[in-house]
């Protein structure tokens, strides 16, 4: 009865950080297809940064 009321910890954030990441990755990869260079650029180092506080995120709650 109480497993059902604890909340999974990889489930915390919802996953909103590596759909995110997806997105900007995506992003880039269409931008830097059509010569949006700039765009590009600045589009992949979002994804980075989300990828990053991603796996930051799971390992202190895989680690908690």
């Amino acid at each position: 009865m109480l497993e059902n009321t604890m909340a999974d910890p990889l489930q915390m954030g919802g996953g909103g950080f590596l759909y995110w990441a997806v997105i900007f990755f995506v992003l880039a990869i269409v931008a830097a297809a059509v010569g949006a260079r700039g765009v590009a650029g600045v589009s992949m180092e979002i994804a980075r940064i989300f990828v990053l506080i991603f796996i930051i995120l799971a390992i202190v709650a895989l680690l908690l």
